[in-house]
């Protein structure tokens, strides 16, 4: 097992773009594991599939609207 770091402003865009793109409003750590994969931090092996817990119940929608 490794750790991935993932700096904010990848977590932030993940975040916006689940917003922008499926109206799912996630928490900050919600978004976290998405955006390693977004950013190159893990990349599946061929044939793996993987899956991401997404969560909103510690987050504001209203941070999400008032970036629109």
């Amino acid at each position: 097992m490794h750790s991935i770091v993932v700096d904010d402003p990848a977590i932030i865009a993940t975040r916006r773009l689940l917003w922008d793109r499926h109206r799912i409003a996630v928490e900050h750590g919600a978004a976290t594991g998405l955006a390693a994969v977004r950013a190159g931090g893990y990349r599946p092996h061929p044939g793996e599939r993987i899956a991401f817990v997404l969560c909103g119940a510690n987050t504001d929608p209203a941070d999400l609207m008032s970036a629109m």
